[in-house]
């Protein structure tokens, strides 16, 4: 891609490959939303919220799309790092166990005893499960988790080698359906559901583009919430612009899996009733103190300068 002469060079860096949770991304540069607020920004996939943080943090890449919890653990390991979300995405989490009712999976959380559960190493659901199963008085010994890569996840599930997997809930529910699991013996346990007060993935950027390019955060996040905007109303047209970069997705699967993730986890009520982007101090002190008894902080208050609202537009232009 031609860089517009003049505008700021922005190196924006998902936590995944490309799949429907990055179409607002996508549509926001197809669109030319970002070369509209004077950014030329190249997005690359990822491979898990770590490694993307570890790329920001080296100045490998500026900005990115990632959990934030991984963040606030990230800066709390990390006293020199001066990442910073900007911007909540999702504000109910996609941290979830997708299991089926024929392998014994119901919506209560101690139906997990006694079954055998897959994760992948990097999946952020699965870095929620210590503080899931303490919420949830789950007996873990009585469960075996098996370790197993992100491609073969939703393929163990349907042919019953495993009872349930560690995933994004509202996009993974889609994807089985997609594979043939009929969708009556889905069981979608979404850990917000069941005492996570947690937030989920957001737009982080490094502090040496706070410190020398603060309009183009501002920018960056006008121009990701109008490709939220188009999403919202067109799935579709956000479907097709992954499959441009992924060739191995299907356009119905993804055009699903985003419409999905958006009414569920985007869109929430109280997104609609406050503004996409933001939080609520109450709950984001609760979710601090959740995160601590699952581990403490070196600097709790440092981890829980993660976020800052700064650089959202007005409230009244944030809604939905």
């Amino acid at each position: 891609m031609a860089r517009a002469e003049g505008n700021t060079a922005v190196r924006f860096a998902l936590d995944r490959r490309f799949d429907a949770l990055a179409a607002p991304f996508l549509t926001a540069q197809d669109k030319g939303y970002f070369g509209a607020e004077g950014l030329d920004v190249v997005i690359e996939p990822g491979n898990g919220a770590r490694a993307m943080l570890q790329r920001l943090a080296s100045g490998t890449q500026d900005a990115g799309f990632g959990d934030i919890n991984a963040l606030i653990r990230f800066r709390d390991e990390n006293p020199s790092s001066d990442l910073t979300a900007v911007m909540i995405v999702h504000d109910r989490p996609g941290y979830a166990l997708i299991g089926r009712k024929s392998r014994g999976i119901t919506t209560a959380p101690t139906s997990l005893e006694g079954r055998k559960l897959g994760t992948a190493s990097i999946d952020a659901s699965f870095a929620q499960w210590p503080l899931f199963k303490s919420l949830n008085k789950i007996d873990d010994s009585k469960i075996r988790i098996e370790t197993i890569g992100v491609p073969v996840r939703e393929p163990m599930l349907a042919s019953g080698e495993i009872d349930a997997l560690f995933a994004f809930g509202s996009s993974t529910a889609v994807s089985l359906r997609a594979r043939g699991v009929p969708g009556d013996d889905i069981v979608l346990m979404e850990m917000a559901e069941h005492g996570l007060l947690l937030y989920g993935s957001a737009v982080i950027v490094s502090g040496k583009l706070i410190a020398s390019k603060p309009d183009a955060v501002r920018g960056l996040v006008r121009a990701v919430m109008r490709g939220i905007r188009d999403a919202a109303v067109n799935p579709g047209a956000g479907a097709q612009l992954v499959l441009r970069r992924n060739e191995s997705a299907q356009l119905e699967v993804e055009r699903d899996k985003l419409a999905a993730v958006i009414e569920r986890n985007v869109l929430t009520p109280y997104v609609r009733a406050h503004g996409l982007g933001g939080i609520d101090s109450e709950r984001w002190g609760q979710a601090l103190g959740q995160l601590a008894s699952a581990g403490a902080f070196r600097d709790k208050v440092r981890a829980g300068d993660a976020f800052t609202d700064a650089y959202l537009p007005p409230a009244s232009e944030r809604m939905f």
